[in-house]
């Protein structure tokens, strides 16, 4: 047998005081063209008009919103003339929103956005409702030529400033940019296998070693010990940029390629020319070494 006790909740929902800028939870019941209406188990339902669902641009109610949800809002007023009390998600998913935003920050989350928006000095994205901006130079982490090819895209990013006192949201794409060219990298150089011989071109000369682009794209550092049988004192004794080189993978630890001339020197067992080195930095073979292996009568 049901008695008072039962409804004891409910009674009490009945008589809840609301005040204007209480933050409410309830259930969405119906969604029309303009507004969503909210039962907040009290003694009036609660409406949301369209315009104060959401600050984002693109927000589509009718696939945002549906029949059973649950949703979060701020109240405006107790009665709108009609008996609702008008109620705005927009405000209270600012308060809402700007804790979540210093938590992916702090966090460095990546989320995507979409940009709706193109700017003097870069791109506008509404995350959490809020409009963020996305400055020319960490869209990506490279250079920007033409922003207006960026109107529309969707795009990962990280939060790199939540500031909710003076309202800047700023977000980054750049580090997740970088991190992926970075891991994509690293399993290209997982694939390299220890001991395989690559054509190359020299890139760069250093007074350790040089900088060599395999025929597969990488790059791979060719260090001065790796280059010659020999002890030279500098790459450029023996190497110049833009020469086609002939190396041997000898390690991808810690996803790095390192190279070697010399190994292969051992293999093959063929003996080198002796260098000098001149302060150009441009190899030319020695007198002795021209001299070497001539018999004279």
């Amino acid at each position: 047998m049901e008695t008072m006790d039962d409804y004891k909740e409910e009674l009490e929902a009945t008589f809840k005081k609301i005040h204007v800028g209480d933050v409410v939870t309830g259930t969405v019941i119906d969604v029309t063209e303009d507004a969503v209406l909210v039962d907040l188990k009290t003694y009036a339902d609660g409406i949301i008009r369209k315009e104060d669902l959401s600050e984002d641009p693109d927000f589509n109610m009718e696939e945002a919103v549906h029949p059973g949800d649950e949703i979060v809002a701020t109240v405006m007023a107790t009665n709108d003339g009609e008996g609702n009390i008008v109620l705005s998600k927009k405000d209270a998913n600012a308060v809402l929103a700007w804790e979540k935003l210093k938590n992916l920050m702090e966090e460095r989350t990546v989320v995507t956005v979409k940009i709706s928006e193109i700017v003097k000095s870069g791109a506008v994205a509404y995350l959490e409702g809020i409009r963020g901006f996305i400055p020319a130079s960490k869209l990506t982490d490279g250079y920007v030529e033409d922003l207006s090819e960026w109107d529309g895209k969707s795009l990962e990013v990280t939060v790199i400033t939540a500031d909710e006192e003076n309202h800047r949201l700023v977000l980054s794409g750049r580090e997740v940019a970088r991190e992926k060219k970075q891991e994509e990298k690293k399993k290209q150089i997982a694939k390299c296998e220890v001991g395989a011989v690559m054509t190359g071109t020299v890139d760069t000369l250093k007074p350790y070693g040089a900088f060599v682009t395999l025929e597969n794209g990488l790059s791979g550092l060719l260090h001065i010990s790796q280059i010659s049988t020999q002890r030279i004192k500098h790459p450029g004794v023996v190497l110049k940029e833009g020469q086609e080189v002939r190396v041997k993978i000898i390690s991808t630890a810690d996803g790095k390629i390192s190279l070697s001339m010399k190994a292969l020197a051992e293999e093959d067992n063929e003996p080198e020319e002796v260098f000098d080195y001149k302060e150009s930095g441009q190899a030319s073979t020695g007198l002795g070494a021209l001299l070497k292996g001539i018999k004279l009568n």
